[in-house]
C-alpha cells in the first residue's frame, strides 16, 4: 500500500446501527472502510476489496462469522486477509480451532480501544510483510526466447525468488537501474546488447557494479579464450554453456551459500 492511501477497513456485522457508528468512527480515524451486514455479502465485497483488516463479527446469519472465516482460510487454517474477531464468547482459542486470527475483542466495545487494536494488527502485519520482502531475492533474467525465459522464471518463482523478465541489453540495464536485483542472469547473445557488454557496463556503474551476473549461453560454442574474457569482467561470476533452468538456478543459490 502507498503511504499517502489510507488504510481499508472491511467491517462486517449484521448489526446496522453497529455497522453505521463504527463506520462513522473509522472513518473520522483516517480509515477507508467498506461494510457488509453478512459473510455472504463479505465475500462479495472481497472480490474487488483487498483490506488491510477484516473487523468481524462471529454471530451472523446465514454462513456466519465462523463459515466466512473458514471460507477465506487455507486448509491449514492460515486467513487470506488479517482478521479482527468481534464476539461475546469466551475461550476463543478453543472456539476457533487451528483458525489463525489476529484478535479478538469482546462485544460491546470501546471505539477508542478498537482503533488501538486495528492500528496495532495492520502495525504487526505489515512489519511482517517488509521483513519477509527483504529476504527474498530479486532476479532479473534477461533471454530473447519468450518460452525459454517463462521455463527459467518458473523454475526461479518455484524456488522462491521474485522474478522480473527482459528480452535485450538495453532493457537490462534500465531494469537494473530502477529495480536493483540480487542478481543478473543473462543470456549472452541478446538484442542490440549482448550480455557481456551489458556486463561491462554494470561493472562500472555505481549503483549496480555490486550486482552479481551469471551469463549463459546454449546456443553457441565459445572457446576458452571467449570464456576467460567473460569472466574477467568483475560481476559475472559464472558463464554456463547451458539455458537449462535447474543449472542456472544452482549457480545462483552457490551465490548465497
Amino acid at each position: 500500500m502507498n503511504s499517502l492511501e489510507k488504510e481499508q477497513i472491511l467491517l462486517v456485522d449484521d448489526e446496522k446501527h453497529l455497522l453505521i457508528s463504527l463506520r462513522d468512527y473509522l472513518v473520522f480515524e483516517k480509515f477507508d472502510v467498506n461494510v457488509a451486514q453478512s459473510g455472504e455479502e463479505a465475500l462479495e465485497k472481497l472480490k474487488n476489496l483487498t483490506p488491510d483488516l477484516i473487523v468481524l463479527d462471529i454471530s451472523m446469519p446465514g454462513m456466519g462469522g465462523l463459515g466466512f472465516l473458514k471460507r477465506i482460510s487455507s486448509p491449514e487454517g492460515k486467513t487470506k486477509y488479517p482478521v479482527l474477531v468481534l464476539t461475546a464468547r469466551s475461550m476463543m482459542a478453543d472456539f476457533f480451532g487451528n483458525l489463525d486470527i489476529d484478535g479478538f475483542m469482546a462485544k460491546p466495545c470501546d471505539e477508542a480501544n478498537l482503533v488501538t487494536k486495528i492500528r496495532a494488527i495492520i502495525s504487526k502485519r505489515k512489519a511482517i510483510a517488509e521483513k519477509q520482502q527483504r529476504t527474498i531475492k530479486k532476479i532479473t533474467i534477461a533471454e530473447d526466447d519468450p518460452e525459454i525465459a517463462r521455463q527459467i522464471a518458473g523454475t526461479f518463482e518455484t524456488a522462491g525468488y521474485m522474478v522480473n523478465i527482459v528480452q535485450s541489453g538495453p532493457e537490462v540495464l534500465e531494469k537494473a537501474a530502477a529495480e536493483k536485483p540480487d542478481v543478473l542472469v543473462m543470456k549472452e547473445i541478446l538484442p542490440r546488447l549482448n550480455g557481456s557488454a551489458v556486463a561491462a557496463l554494470v561493472d562500472v556503474m555505481p549503483s549496480l557494479s555490486a550486482t552479481p551476473i551469471i551469463l549463459y549461453d546454449a546456443d553457441r560454442q565459445y572457446d576458452d579464450a571467449t570464456v576467460d574474457k567473460f569472466k574477467r569482467l568483475k560481476c559475472v561470476k559464472q558463464f554456463l554453456p547451458t539455458s537449462d533452468a535447474n543449472r542456472l538456478l544452482k549457480a545462483v543459490r552457490e551465490l548465497f551459500v
